[in-house]
């Protein structure tokens, strides 16, 4: 038996978080500047729910993670239900925290992005996505090499796309993405000791970042990553393409 279920998980950790940050979101004024535009949170959660899910439910199927018999209500394909609620809400988590504490896109921005950058960055973001398929080739780096050859292609797009500008706005990144994952951090590692979601010991490390599987860390990170960027990168790019018109 579980300490509690995936649907409880997401009463105690996912729903508060989005009503917390719903409520904050309205209390501030609607003329304030923010980075995070709707359709770029819609085009996200699409892109997430595609590129996730079959990965996702893939490495259930090898045995890389599993979930606690008791801890869900139902299965589809192979994951949990409740996993593909987790998978829609997290984006909106980390889209409301930068809402809140972003300034909105540069006034004035010089940003330029050559030639160079951008192989650079598609380069960078290959790198990531290489590493992982090494890591593949052994059992025990498995789950690591499975997150970051998932997370390469995307890393090497965005990057490509504009990692200067990203650079520029470092302050706002950063704590767009730290509060988040520490956030879901603390969450995994209640959930993993509650046994609602198990991780294979053939497929991990064994290693942990204070308590809490290595592997599972940077998954969360990598994810925040991909939306703080997506964010920030949309008006960018759409006032580059306006002024250009």
């Amino acid at each position: 038996m579980v300490d509690f279920t995936y649907v409880q998980f997401h009463a105690l950790f996912v729903f508060p978080a989005l009503a917390l940050l719903l409520g904050a979101a309205e209390v501030r004024k609607r003329s304030a500047r923010s980075d995070v535009r709707p359709l770029a949170v819609a085009i996200i959660v699409v892109v997430a729910m595609t590129y996730t899910i079959p990965w996702d439910n893939y490495l259930i199927l090898r045995g890389v993670w599993s979930y606690g018999p008791d801890s869900v209500a139902a299965v589809l394909w192979a994951a949990p239900i409740e996993e593909y609620l987790f998978i829609l809400l997290q984006p909106f988590v980390a889209a409301l925290w930068l809402h809140q504490i972003s300034p909105g896109p540069p006034v004035e921005d010089d940003t330029t992005v050559s030639i160079r950058d951008r192989l650079f960055g598609l380069v960078a973001g290959w790198l990531v996505g290489l590493v992982g398929l090494v890591c593949l080739s052994r059992a025990g780096t498995f789950y690591l090499g499975a997150i970051l050859a998932w997370s390469g292609p995307v890393l090497a797009l965005q990057w490509a796309v504009g990692w200067p500008y990203l650079l520029a706005r470092w302050r706002t990144f950063a704590v767009g993405i730290v509060a988040p994952t520490v956030y879901l951090w603390i969450a995994d590692s209640i959930a993993l000791a509650s046994g609602i979601w198990i991780l294979s010991d053939q497929y991990t490390t064994g290693v942990a970042l204070f308590g809490l599987p290595i592997e599972e860390a940077l998954f969360f990170l990598v994810t925040n990553v991909f939306v703080v960027q997506g964010l920030l990168l949309y008006p960018w790019v759409i006032d580059r393409w306006r002024s250009r018109a």
